[in-house]
């Protein structure tokens, strides 16, 4: 069985596992920097699992960011029957993607 975490970041609940890629909300870090994600929520080393309250002890995950880049483009559409309102646009989120490159409990 594979050692994986779940670790809290940018408010959101990600499992990552060492050589795993992760998309998340846009990171103030620069490109190429390395980052420590310490705010680990649950570990699963060989079967063993330690769950935090609310956060690990000692339990971090070393990231690189890749690149900052931009999701898909989401389509909004909005309606008022028997109005004559139709409004269209589009949204795209900013994202950054970290690669894992090491997990430590």
């Amino acid at each position: 069985m594979q050692k994986y975490m779940i670790a809290e970041i940018a408010g959101y609940q990600y499992r990552v596992e060492e050589g795993a890629k992760v998309t998340v909300p846009r990171l103030e870090s620069e490109q190429g920097s390395k980052i420590t994600l310490d705010k680990v929520l649950l570990v699963n080393a060989a079967g063993e699992v330690k769950v935090g309250n609310p956060y690990v002890e000692g339990a971090s995950a070393e990231a690189k960011v890749l690149e900052h880049s931009r999701s898909r483009k989401v389509w909004v559409f909005k309606k008022k029957r028997r109005k004559g309102f139709k409004k269209s646009g589009t949204q795209r989120q900013h994202q950054t993607i970290l690669e894992i490159s090491g997990l430590s409990v």
